[in-house]
């Protein structure tokens, strides 16, 4: 579904994200691994058009379906956010408007993407639930719900938008274990039932490992490894893949008898 040809971003002269070849298939996860900086985050700002609006330079191609996205009038690009690809950002709450109701928030979000006025409830509903939320949670304001269930939430306007694909990044980082494991479920759930294409961007390889088909690593702006995601984790070649596999905390027991 997206196709990634020698895409660069930059700001003036450097250049942050370099991404020579990339494809996403309809139901396949991807993970996108690498520390802070490495240019994970702005490669998935690229493919949502939204990197210039941060004063980057993006070139290269961009193919969702094959329809070029690199140069497309923003009036098009309005179209394709949310509609076709959606984002979950790594602080779901902080990119909340504080001063609207989760309901006011979901409501304008389907509103501006046409759903119809009388679908509107019903989706909302169903997006709530379909991440396990209840749909009670619709009256509350943002700070007034956990981060798991911010978390959740943006995934229940994602499904409520029927987006192809969704790009996920660092939806875990700031959870405890017991909700990380809930939304990586919710994230195969969502592949499964929907057949959604799933860019899965983090710092952590244990949670990738335990979601993604293949893995990108991504070091300085540049790829330094990829493959299958056993490939990548359990015989990496590239010595900065072997030192963030080395660095996945591993649970050793001593049995004594």
């Amino acid at each position: 579904m997206i196709a990634i040809r020698d895409l660069e971003v930059a700001f003036g002269p450097r250049v942050v994200a370099h991404v020579p070849e990339l494809e996403l298939g309809r139901g396949e996860i991807v993970g996108v691994a690498g520390e802070s900086g490495s240019g994970k985050s702005m490669t998935a700002l690229a493919i949502l058009g939204l990197a210039r609006f941060a004063g980057a330079r993006v070139s290269g191609s961009i193919e969702l379906d094959g329809r070029e996205l690199v140069g497309l009038p923003e009036r098009e690009l309005r179209k394709v956010r949310g509609r076709r690809i959606a984002m979950i950002m790594q602080s779901p709450r902080a990119s909340l408007n504080p001063t609207l109701r989760v309901g006011q928030l979901f409501e304008r979000t389907l509103r501006l993407h046409a759903v119809p006025r009388g679908e509107l409830g019903t989706r909302m509903v169903e997006g709530m639930r379909s991440v396990r939320l209840d749909p009670a949670l619709l009256a509350r304001y943002p700070h007034q719900v956990s981060g798991g269930q911010a978390q959740r939430f943006a995934i229940a306007l994602a499904l409520a938008l029927h987006a192809d694909v969704l790009l996920a990044d660092e939806p875990t980082s700031a959870l405890d274990v017991t909700v990380q494991a809930e939304v990586v479920g919710l994230l195969r759930k969502v592949r499964k039932e929907r057949g959604t294409a799933i860019l899965f961007i983090s710092h952590d390889l244990a949670v990738i490992g335990e979601l993604a088909d293949r893995v990108i690593v991504m070091r300085r702006g540049e790829i330094i490894e990829s493959g299958s995601a056993r490939d990548v984790l359990l015989a990496p070649r590239a010595d900065y893949t072997r030192e963030l596999v080395a660095a996945v905390p591993r649970i050793r027991a001593r049995v004594s008898g």
